[in-house]
This record gives structure tokens, C-alpha cells and sequence, in this order.
């Protein structure tokens, strides 16, 4: 059977909520009453065969509350004289609350939007925009207009989230809302008190002008002569050392070769190096490396693993050191430790293009499968020996 249940006539209203098209109808002009819902009645042939489930389909669509049927008379042959809906309207947006269980949000949605118009009409257009949202965020709407009212009121304000004094609020709620509170303060702030470069919830702090955690590189320094910390001595030559990204940017040492490895065995095991450092290259990016200008004066190695994303990595720290070349990254290197070889789980295709012929050779090896499925050598299963003698080698060639 076809015909249009009551079931179905409410799923019409359910999808109209789910757009928020009910939600916006309730604060502003959003759907011309009545509204008239689709409707399959049945025809002819239903009167013949099926008189009788006709009938209850009748009293089932006659018994549906909050509705107004449209009826007409129709002359059948074989029943004579039947009426049967030509259309089915709902008269009011409460009728249409009603028929589906709504009201109760209706009403809430109702009174933030009057709240809001009261204290901070310029994010009414989110409200319209986003309004099942709204509902959502309802019991914590309140915190959210206090941190934008703080924002104006301490715009690009140069502190920490943990410092925000604002009613009921504290820097856990910030950080769990900065989606949300983007878009209102975006809405409710001057352009000025926005960095629109900033973009993200990784950019909520510097967008607004808080004062962001900072990016931090862990190095070591290969070489004994190099200038350490004041008070080190020979028990630690080589310390294990933790710059913020701005003040490694500010460091003078007369360095020539820096290695960047992502594993920290690896960093921590580096050999000994004159003039060199290493920085552990995991969990910071390269855009707090990119900060040091003084690293484009460097020879840069980049140590990573032989498969798909170690070059991908490689091409993307060329983005911003061009100079960077690859350490242990060759075919040579993946062949003689084919007993070390294993497989990368979540492999990337596409096209690289910052490498060298060489490593892009290898790369279209990996992502090919031309060696073996999913081919992968982790760099901390290349002999250590093999480390010494392609670090010899290199300063060699470097003089």
C-alpha cells in the first residue's frame, strides 16, 4: 500500500524540524500557513479491490490530530457515493509542534532567541542559521554570551584562556566550545579584534589575540665545542635540550649540519658530529621550525622512514627549508636491510613533487608496490653501523 500513513505525513514535518525550518518559523516569517503536506490517496481501482483497508486507511487519516483534510466526493461505480481527501494542510506552527512533540523546543528556542535580541542581537543570525544547535547549547548559552561579552569588552586581550573572568566560565569550557565560539565572535567582534589568518580551532587563540601555547623543539647537540647551558660540564656534553619555538629561532650557535630524525631513539642516539645539532622532528610541525631563519644558513638532513609518508614528510619540510636533503632515505639503504622490512598501514598515492630523481624513484617504488605490498622500513631498524658509516660519509663529501 502507497497511500500516505499519518506516520508519513509526521515524517514530512520531522524533516522540515531537522533543517530547523520550524525552529526559524517560530521567531521570524519562515513558511506560509497553511502548509499543505504531500499526500497518496488511493484511486479507482482501490475502491474496487480494496474497499475495505481504504476504509480503515480513512479512519487512520481521520483520527490524525492537528491536521485539516481537504475532502471530495467521488461517484464510484461499484460504492456509489464515497468521500475521499483531496488534501491534507496544517493551519498554524503549532499544530505542526504538536503533531510531532516539539512545542516544549519551540518554546526554548523562543526564549533564546528574545534573550539574545536583548543582549547580543548582532549573533542572532546564528541563531537562525544553526538553530537545532542552539537548542543543544541551550543550558550552556548563557556561558557563551559571557565569554563574548568579556571579549568586548577586553578585546585581543593578550592573556591566557585560564585568565578569562568571566561569569561561570573557565578555560576547560573555552577550549571544549572554541568551535561555536569562533563563529559568535566572529559575529559580535570588530574586524580589528580579529586575525582573519587564523583559522581553525588550532587558531582560536591567536585569532582572538590570547596568548597560545607555544610550540616547543627538543635538539641535542652533537658537538662537545659547541656553547652549551651555563653550569654544564663534562657529565653532560651533549644535553637534551627544549627551546620554545621563538627563542630556538633567536639562537646564534655556529652550527653547519643540523639532522632531523622522528624517532626518538634515533635523536638520542645520534653520533657525535662536529658543528652539528639534531632536532627531534615529532609532534610540534614544521611551521615552528620554519620560525628559525638561521636554519636556511644549514646544511639540513632529514631522516625519516623509507616509505610513502616519510617522503611526503620530506616533501612537505622542503616547503620550507628547499635546502633539506635526505639521510638514509636511499635505495640503497632499503635494500640492504630487506630483512627489516615491513608494512605501512594507511599508504598515501599522491604526487610529490619536491624530490630528488633518486627519492622519487624509490617513492614510486613504494606507492607501485613494485618491491613488495605496502613496503615499509622503519628508520630505527637501519643498523647503527650503517648510521656511522652514511654519517661519516657525509661530512666527508662536506669537507
Amino acid at each position: 500500500m502507497s497511500w500516505s500513513t499519518p506516520a508519513e505525513l509526521r515524517a514530512q514535518l520531522e524533516r522540515l524540524w531537522q533543517r530547523g525550518d520550524l525552529l526559524r518559523a517560530a521567531v521570524a516569517d519562515g513558511i506560509a500557513w497553511p502548509l499543505r503536506l504531500a499526500l497518496k490517496a488511493p484511486g479507482a481501482a482501490d475502491l474496487t479491490e480494496r474497499f475495505e483497508a481504504v476504509r480503515a486507511w480513512l479512519r487512520a487519516l481521520a483520527d490524525t490530530p492537528h491536521v485539516r483534510i481537504e475532502w471530495r466526493e467521488v461517484k464510484h461505480r461499484v460504492q456509489g457515493a464515497q468521500r475521499l481527501p483531496a488534501a491534507v494542510w496544517i493551519d498554524t506552527l503549532d499544530d505542526a509542534l504538536a503533531l510531532i512533540g516539539k512545542a516544549r523546543q519551540a518554546q526554548r528556542f523562543q526564549a533564546l532567541w528574545q534573550h539574545t535580541a536583548r543582549v547580543q542581537p548582532p549573533l542572532l543570525p546564528w541563531l537562525s542559521r544553526r538553530p537545532l544547535q542552539a537548542l543543544e547549547l541551550a543550558d550552556r548559552w548563557e556561558h557563551l554570551l559571557a565569554v563574548v561579552a568579556w571579549l568586548e569588552s577586553n578585546p585581543r586581550p593578550g592573556v591566557y584562556l585560564r585568565q578569562v573572568d568571566a561569569p561561570g566560565v573557565d578555560s576547560k569550557f573555552i577550549e571544549a566550545h572554541r568551535s561555536v565560539l569562533a563563529e559568535l565572535l566572529d559575529l559580535a567582534l570588530p574586524p580589528a579584534a580579529i586575525d582573519a589568518r587564523a583559522i581553525g580551532v588550532a587558531g582560536f587563540a591567536r585569532r582572538f589575540g590570547f596568548l597560545d601555547k607555544p610550540a616547543r623543539i627538543r635538539f641535542r647537540l652533537l658537538d662537545p665545542a659547541l656553547p652549551s647551558l651555563p653550569g654544564l660540564g663534562e657529565a653532560d656534553p651533549l644535553p637534551d635540550i627544549t627551546l620554545d619555538a621563538v627563542n630556538f629561532a633567536r639562537l646564534a650557535l655556529s652550527v653547519e649540519h643540523v639532522f632531523i630524525t622522528e624517532n626518538e631513539t634515533n635523536f638520542l642516539a645520534f653520533p657525535r658530529a662536529p658543528r652539528a645539532l639534531v632536532v627531534f622532528g615529532a609532534g610540534y610541525g614544521w611551521e615552528a621550525l620554519a620560525q628559525a631563519t638561521w636554519l636556511h644558513g644549514c646544511r639540513l638532513h632529514y631522516w625519516g622512514d623509507i616509505d610513502t609518508h616519510g617522503f611526503a614528510i620530506l616533501d612537505q619540510l622542503r616547503a620550507h627549508f628547499p635546502q633539506v636533503g635526505s639521510f638514509l632515505m636511499d635505495r640503497q639503504t632499503l635494500l640492504a636491510h630487506r630483512a627489516h622490512w615491513g608494512e605501512e598501514t594507511d599508504p598515501i598515492h599522491h604526487d610529490l613533487t619536491r624530490l630528488t630523481a633518486e627519492e622519487a624513484a624509490v617513492y614510486e617504488d613504494l606507492r607501485g608496490d613494485r618491491l613488495q605490498t605496502r613496503l615499509r622500513l622503519e628508520q630505527e631498524r637501519v643498523g647503527f653501523g650503517a648510521v656511522q658509516k652514511a654519517l661519516d660519509a657525509l661530512l666527508q663529501r662536506c669537507g
